[in-house]
């Protein structure tokens, strides 16, 4: 996540002015101790002085008898803060507010149906002639050779477990092993098959969670020292539905600290194609474990990328649904109107797979709606609209790398991009030119998230104890939770105001198209598309010539869309083979 730009002035102006803004209930740990001392100086009142120091912030200049007049209510303020702050309130507390993608305008889509996965398309599938390959092979392949009783459930899981005790020294991606849960959903899934009970495509096929899910019994411990020996009774609801579609939960996979990049209090997650690389955002865990191949599937979370960054650095294909379109509950909270929970997976069926099991209502995450899914979707892929952010095609990077060899990699990557264009055209799909909303700050939004975060953890910032995580400089979260302390209500309800601007001219883009394709971190999209809830798919485009590394494109779908955007990222990866490929890691494990 991007670092917030240091606020206002320097000087003693700018530490006199943190001061205030503790002093009206806006610092956290560190600045309330600064106000101990100007209380002292003060006998513990506002003065004219302190809000004229601070009026930068808000970017006003009042006049005196204005200032002497606010005095008694910014004091009554202070008092009413110091009463909301001694209110417990738990992680997962929402606030009252709730974001919804839709705008106002908006008419529902039908009638309310639950989503369903109607075919699989691995009929017929055989079981490889060696583990690697079996342990590469696709949920669709695994569900079938389930199915047909080629494997067993219990065969797989302990193969998987073998694969995370082998690679985990070099890859760090695994938290907790949930060993003796994995081997009794197996034997339940193997005994329950051989009765002719078929659950699913699902149905005792292993899989990874992203350890910010609650699984009672196991700690979950959002991957952050403060909290690694915290257990919660809850169960994830995208635990409790693949526990029902019979799959087998084989580890609680890493997330960098507090869901923020690849670094967590065991180490830093590396990227299986690169060891010397972190595998980047904070689904690292479920990423890299899902392109080693120590998993059949995974699920992981976004809030700015934390699918599409991981699944780019490691080849892996993820799936970030519409907000609102599964369920949070038990799960860590971080930005409670941009949090997303999808699947990470080796192929887009897959992830159509996965999100059919945990989409849908569950009345515990109000902020969930039930909305048609089908898969394989119903329209041919060459039948369905897709735009493509022309101007982001058009683009030379290499502007934005700093080495040579950083220029001649982005300069590969858009010609992938293009050559990405060329293979739809050649599906007989009829691109059709887009241009991004490009009149609003879409970038200055980004605070939205810092304060939301700040609030979710507003009392590890109070306590101290976020001198226990492991990243400490001005782009990790301890610093970044402090500097949203000093945003003003006025400007947060201010910003979401422009989103709903935001909200109102990304939607008219679906105008014309049902999908759009855009370099994967080309402009602000990335960021427009998470403020605004749209599902995203990624898939693997190339490899980087200097170091052999994955690239991505993605697809982005219409609200609730994400049948369409998984058909046409569906149809790209079924005419390319980059999905295919394995790391060099599980190569060399294979010729030695």
């Amino acid at each position: 996540m991007d670092a917030m730009s240091e606020l206002g002035p320097g000087g003693a102006g700018r530490r006199r002015a943190i001061k205030i803004l503790a002093a009206l209930g806006a610092g956290g740990a560190v600045f309330g101790r600064a106000l101990a001392a100007a209380a002292a100086r003060e006998g513990g009142r506002v003065t004219a002085e302190m809000v004229r120091e601070a009026e930068w912030i808000a970017g006003l200049e009042l006049a005196p008898d204005e200032r002497k007049l606010m005095l008694s209510g910014l004091d009554e303020l202070v008092e009413s803060f110091g009463r909301i702050r001694a209110v417990p309130l738990d992680n997962a507390v929402p606030p009252a507010l709730r974001f919804d993608p839709l705008p106002a305008t908006a008419v529902p889509d039908g009638p309310a149906t639950p989503p369903v996965a109607v075919a699989v398309t691995a009929r017929g599938a055989a079981r490889p002639n060696s583990d690697d390959d079996l342990a590469y092979a696709s949920v669709a392949e695994l569900g079938e050779l389930l199915r047909t009783r080629q494997v067993s459930s219990l065969e797989l899981t302990r193969l998987y477990l073998d694969r995370l005790r082998r690679e985990d020294p070099a890859l760090s991606c695994v938290v907790t092993l949930t060993e003796d849960l994995a081997l009794a959903q197996a034997r339940r899934a193997d005994d329950e098959l051989a009765a002719g009970r078929y659950r699913g495509p699902l149905h005792g096929v292993p899989w990874g969670a992203k350890d910010i899910l609650a699984v009672p019994g196991y700690p979950t411990t959002w991957g952050a020292a403060p909290y690694r020996d915290q257990r919660l009774e809850a169960t994830a609801t995208v635990v409790s539905r693949l526990d029902a579609a019979g799959a087998v939960l084989l580890a609680k996979l890493s997330v960098g600290a507090l869901a923020m990049g690849d670094v967590w209090f065991g180490g830093k997650t590396k990227n299986p194609w690169n060891l010397d690389q972190g595998s980047s955002g904070s689904s690292a865990g479920p990423a890299a474990a899902t392109a080693a191949g120590l998993v059949g599937f995974a699920i992981g979370t976004e809030t700015w990328g934390s699918i599409v960054s991981p699944c780019t650095r490691c080849g892996a294909t993820g799936l970030r649904p519409t907000f609102g379109r599964v369920s949070r509950y038990g799960a860590m909270a971080l930005s409670w109107s941009m949090d997303k929970i999808g699947p990470i997976a080796r192929t887009v069926q897959d992830c159509a797979l996965a999100l059919a099991a945990v989409a849908g209502p569950d009345g515990l995450d109000a902020t969930v709606v039930s909305r048609p899914f089908r898969w394989p979707p119903s329209r041919a892929v060459e039948t369905i609209r897709v735009g493509f952010a022309e101007a982001l095609f058009e683009r030379d990077r290499g502007g934005d790398a700093e080495t040579e060899a950083e220029r001649a990699d982005l300069a590969e990557w858009r010609r992938f991009d293009l050559r990405t264009l060329d293979t739809l055209r050649g599906l007989g799909v009829a691109l059709r030119p887009i241009a991004l909303p490009s009149d609003l700050p879409v970038a200055d939004l980004s605070f939205l998230l810092s304060a939301e975060a700040a609030t979710a953890f507003d009392d590890l910032t109070r306590s101290g104890r976020d001198d226990l995580l492991t990243r400490q400089g001005p782009d990790a979260w301890p610093n970044i939770f402090r500097q949203a302390q000093l945003v003003p209500a006025v400007e947060y309800i201010r910003a979401n105001r422009i989103r709903t601007l935001v909200l109102r001219e990304t939607e008219r883009l679906f105008d014309d198209v049902d999908v759009y394709v855009c370099p994967t971190f080309g402009g602000d999209n990335l960021l427009l598309t998470n403020l605004t809830g749209h599902p995203c798919v990624v898939v693997p485009n190339g490899f980087r010539p200097s170091n052999g590394t994955p690239t991505s494109i993605t697809f982005i779908g219409r609200l609730h869309g994400e049948s369409e955007a998984l058909a046409v990222a569906h149809a790209y990866q079924q005419a390319t083979a980059y999905h295919l490929a394995r790391p060099p890691l599980a190569r060399e494990e294979a010729s030695a």
